[in-house]
């Protein structure tokens, strides 16, 4: 698979975001002279007003057309207002998403997103050694989602790793979906503010509450007690009857709603809590799912999506809770609130919502599950979008294999990083990586890592050439004590070791990284326990690497038993110890650094 050289295609992209920034800050500075001009016609229409208030004290003429400027003035500048302010509102999100384009793409993304932190999982195998989540992460690189529920499941994406054939399903739905900047745009506009967002945690929790079963009587009751109270109380403010002939028939009918009410105090007043703070994670939602069913998708995993939806009218659906829910909001009004006592409004909008939730709880949850995996993506396709100089996968079905060229960390700056080229099959096993400080040794294997996950979310990779398994990576690197838990370095790399020999009897193949092995310990003994962790891996089919300063590990490699190969990183040049050029280079490290760095620093070594 050939690409054009780094840099060229995505010069492209820069400036296609570039170009719309520019057509939207002239949008913008438009629409911000049209208010001006519309801040200046009212101040020349009320000067007029004034004016011909003023002549029509002398003269009738002018009274029906000042008139008319004082009904139509005001009513004209509200409509205006509201109207520019919607849009600014929209052009505001327009140029959020593009800015945010242009940040990833000249590498000043790190520390302005989302951390992804609250998706953490405890002891999981990579997380916390590749960087997946945390400031400057993956997630933050790759989070581009509108709501949370799809920023959840882009955090499933890059925390559990997929079988083959789901991370081919999401490759293929990637590049359906790279070019469709129009639809990320569009979802980027969903909801009626920036800040406004779709908490799955908020939904799954009123989803989870125990149903509000009344006999169906009761429902009909109080539909038709506020019916004939509304229409009394209107008789009795009409005048059409007096309120001694109405209170005979309106008390017992207020008696009745009060006891009914109260009965169900309790748990009604629960469930209009939790529905209070629903109304912008539906609104969300009921946009991205109609969205997503006005899409026409090719590959399977697309149209399964979008079918879900569009075959129960899900957007239509959600309307009907999105109405209900605003009903709710709309109770803490003044006016509204007494008329909401008054009919035991609350009441009937829960037995409403509790209706709408026994018919379609299960669709409503196949629904936000559907939209999260189609923003998530999105997400993904984005990634795509900006990064076309890197090469999407030869996913490999059968044994082990992670054969690349020019592999590169995807994390570091588009024009700072280093390609090496990976060949671990049937071959090879595994890698001993020696080398100095600061030689690239811990990159490197973040660099396999980090791209083993990319492609299992269905993303492009950081290299020219890639042919991979869909890994399960295990990975022991940067592991530390544990205060709390009571644990030395040691012992947590142990059972991180021990679990990432576990995971070779799952369905899937491992990808081990691990950075300086048991270096906890003395040589020897060092080097017997890492034989036995490596023998144990490749036994189960695992393929990996390792790095190590400790040049006696070197020796495992020698094993022909375990399909080993020596590599090592240095400076060429032993008066320049930190002149790296970080490419790996066959062999073991004949030469050592750290004398060299601590003489740089000006210590005098005897």
């Amino acid at each position: 698979m050939s690409v054009l050289p780094a840099g060229t295609l995505a010069s492209t992209v820069l400036d296609s975001y570039n170009a719309r920034v520019k057509n939207l800050q002239c949008d913008m500075a438009e629409l911000r002279a049209r208010q001006l001009r519309t801040t200046a016609a009212c101040g020349a229409a009320m000067f007029l007003l004034v004016a011909l208030l003023i002549l029509g004290i002398h003269g009738s003429v002018a009274l029906p057309i000042a008139a008319t400027i004082a009904l139509m003035g005001p009513f004209w500048a509200v409509r205006e207002s509201l109207g520019t302010r919607k849009k600014s509102v929209e052009l505001a999100k327009r140029l959020s998403f593009y800015e945010g384009g242009i940040a990833r793409m000249e590498d000043s993304w790190r520390g302005n997103g989302s951390t992804g932190l609250d998706y953490a999982r405890d002891n999981h195998l990579y997380q916390a050694g590749l960087g997946i989540l945390g400031e400057g992460s993956l997630f933050e690189l790759l989070s581009t989602t509108r709501s949370s529920v799809g920023a959840e499941r882009l955090a499933a994406f890059l925390l559990d790793p997929p079988l083959i054939t789901e991370a081919t399903a999401r490759q293929e739905a990637v590049k359906e979906l790279r070019n469709a900047i129009a639809l990320r745009e569009e979802i980027a506009l969903l909801g009626k503010y920036q800040f406004q967002n779709c908490e799955g945690s908020h939904l799954r929790e009123w989803l989870d509450l125990p149903m509000l079963k009344v006999h169906p009587i009761v429902s009909v009751f109080l539909f038709f007690s506020s019916a004939i109270s509304l229409i009394l109380g209107f008789c009795g403010f009409a005048t059409i009857l007096t309120w001694m002939q109405i209170a005979p028939l309106l008390i017992p009918l207020l008696v009745a709603q009060a006891g009914i009410s109260l009965a169900f105090m309790g748990r009604v007043r629960l469930h209009l809590k939790m529905l209070s703070v629903l109304g912008s994670d539906v609104l969300i939602l009921r946009q991205g799912v109609g969205l997503m069913e006005r899409q026409d998708c090719r590959c399977s995993k697309l149209r399964n999506l979008v079918d879900r939806a569009r075959n129960k009218h899900a957007g239509a659906t959600i309307h009907k809770l999105e109405r209900l829910v605003r009903s709710i909001e709309r109770r803490g009004d003044l006016i509204l609130g007494g008329f909401s006592l008054w009919l035991a409004g609350g009441t009937q909008l829960v037995l409403a919502v509790e209706r709408w939730r026994a018919a379609h709880q299960r669709e409503f949850e196949e629904w936000l599950d559907a939209w999260a995996e189609f923003e998530a993506l999105n997400a993904v396709a984005g990634y795509a979008f900006e990064h076309p100089d890197h090469a999407f996968p030869e996913l490999c079905d059968g044994g082990a294999r992670f054969e690349a060229e020019g592999l590169c960390h995807p994390l570091l700056s588009r024009n700072g990083g280093v390609g090496n080229d990976v060949a671990l099959n049937d071959s090879t096993a595994f890698y001993v990586v020696s080398g100095s400080n600061m030689a690239g040794k811990s990159t490197f294997l973040r660099a396999m890592g980090l791209n083993a996950i990319l492609a299992g979310t269905g993303a492009p990779v950081r290299a020219v050439n890639v042919r991979m398994s869909a890994f399960n990576v295990c990975a022991s690197i940067a592991i530390a004590d544990s205060l709390l838990e009571g644990k030395s370095k040691f012992l947590a790399e142990v059972e991180r070791l021990r679990e990432s020999i576990s995971a070779t009897e799952e369905d899937r193949p491992v990808l081990f990284l691990i950075d300086e092995i048991l270096s906890g310990t003395n040589s020897r003994d060092r080097k017997v326990a890492a034989e036995a962790v490596i023998c144990a891996l490749v036994e189960g089919g695992a393929l990996g690497a390792l790095s190590t300063h400790d040049l006696a590990l070197t020796e495992i490699a020698e094993n022909p038993k375990l399909r080993g190969m020596n590599l090592h990183m240095q400076s060429e040049n032993p008066e320049q110890p930190l002149d790296f050029d970080y490419r790996l280079k066959q062999g073991i490290l004949r030469q050592t650094n750290a004398l060299a760095i601590v003489k740089m620093m000006g210590i005098a070594i005897k």
